[in-house]
């Protein structure tokens, strides 16, 4: 099948070579951070995680987002799911690729990330991290690939893998789970201290990735002339609406408990972010922008006549994608730093090459989600073509 992404417009093409440059302008800024060190960042003593290690609590949720679509395609025999289901699977692979990747580059230096395997160390959640992230990828391509070979053989797919697909599903939740243990496992940050982070990371991570599979395969309905079906975008829109409210309800849950509370510690962060503190006030703009996408969305999702509306429902999930990844990126990192534990604010910002680097990370993993999605589509129209009468196969 893989041939099937050697042949393509010239459109197709253009938007690989698109994604080649940015990936090649990511790679000479990380060659420039392998030479210097992470001093080129805007990462210091104070705020050790930034940029990439938002990116990837963000794209972790997308990851398992996925799961939304898989179970009830697998689990609750919901057929409607069919056309895209492979797209969630190939999705969550490419998410959890660049995962990976930002973990990479955040290290400083490559080799570092030999030591997971050269010291294991089962009493950290970092090491369980790695265990589940690396899992759910190979479950993913496993699946993935495999019900989609089977499709283009024309039969079902083994029954040898289905272990393997409720396998799966049952793994999604765990990767964002044990990474919300990360955060909220740490006594020393206050804004990351609640034992709701996780269920805030999975109602984030359920939105977030499905809102994110609308937008591609409404996409590909246009540019690829790939019919997603339907019923199955109006089922899957009704799931971003309920996620993307209980994930917004929870965080008004943190903001009752900080401010009724009345605890200094657990305010400070959340007026940084939102109305600033003693003087910085670096990050309001984005919080507030995510607070408005937040609101536009939910709009949009909620009222049945734009949630069906395939033009409104496609700026609501931008708004929700957006919002998740202000909130759950760089709002969740610099919050968590800010105050630090001596009561004073180390402002961060993420430097050209942070960023750049940042770039070239999420252009491979759209230059991979790029190349599997036309085997998808090139496969799913190849069956289209053929009808099958009297055990003979006819091309239309």
């Amino acid at each position: 099948m893989i041939e099937k992404a050697l042949r393509g417009s010239k459109k197709y093409w253009l938007w690989l070579a698109f994604l080649a440059s940015i990936i090649f302008i990511g790679f000479l800024c990380y060659l420039k951070q392998w030479k210097v060190g992470l001093g080129i960042t805007g990462m210091s003593r104070d705020v050790s995680w930034g940029f990439y290690i938002a990116n990837f609590t963000f794209l972790v949720g997308v990851a398992a987002g996925a799961v939304m679509i898989v179970l009830p395609y697998y689990w609750h025999n919901y057929k409607e799911y069919g056309k895209i289901t492979v797209l969630g699977e190939f999705l969550a692979v490419a998410a959890v690729l660049m995962c990976m990747l930002f973990i990479f580059v955040d290290l400083g230096q490559p080799m570092r990330a030999l030591n997971v395997l050269r010291y294991p160390t089962p009493h950290s959640v970092f090491f369980f991290d790695a265990c589940v992230l690396s899992g759910y990828l190979l479950l993913n391509i496993l699946c993935g690939w495999t019900v989609l070979h089977s499709e283009y053989k024309g039969t079902k797919y083994p029954s040898w893998l289905k272990p393997f697909i409720y396998l799966a599903i049952l793994w999604a939740p765990s990767i964002h789970i044990v990474t919300a243990f990360i955060y909220q496992g740490l006594p020393g940050r206050h804004f990351w201290l609640t034992a709701v982070m996780a269920p805030r990371f999975l109602a984030s991570a359920f939105c977030a990735g499905p809102a994110f599979i609308i937008i591609a395969a409404l996409l590909l309905k246009r540019v690829a002339n790939f019919d997603p079906g339907k019923k199955a975008i109006e089922a899957l829109s009704k799931t971003v609406a309920y996620a993307f409210i209980i994930n917004v309800l929870l965080f008004f849950f943190e903001l009752f408990t900080s401010f009724y509370s009345g605890i200094p510690s657990h305010k400070a962060p959340i007026k940084y972010l939102f109305v600033g503190l003693h003087g910085h006030a670096e990050w309001v703009p984005f919080m507030w922008a995510a607070a408005i996408l937040a609101a536009v969305a939910i709009i949009l999702l909620v009222i049945p006549a734009t949630r069906k509306n395939e033009a409104t429902l496609v700026l609501g999930c931008i708004a929700v994608f957006l919002a998740c990844w202000i909130d759950k990126g760089i709002g969740l990192i610099v919050g968590g730093y800010t105050p630090t534990p001596f009561e004073t604010i180390t402002v961060y910002r993420p430097t050209l090459p942070e960023i750049g680097i940042a770039l070239g990370v999420w252009a491979l993993g759209f230059f991979v989600l790029s190349v599997l999605y036309k085997i998808t589509i090139e496969v799913k129209k190849s069956k289209e073509l053929v009808v099958k009468y009297n055990g003979i196969l006819f091309k239309k």
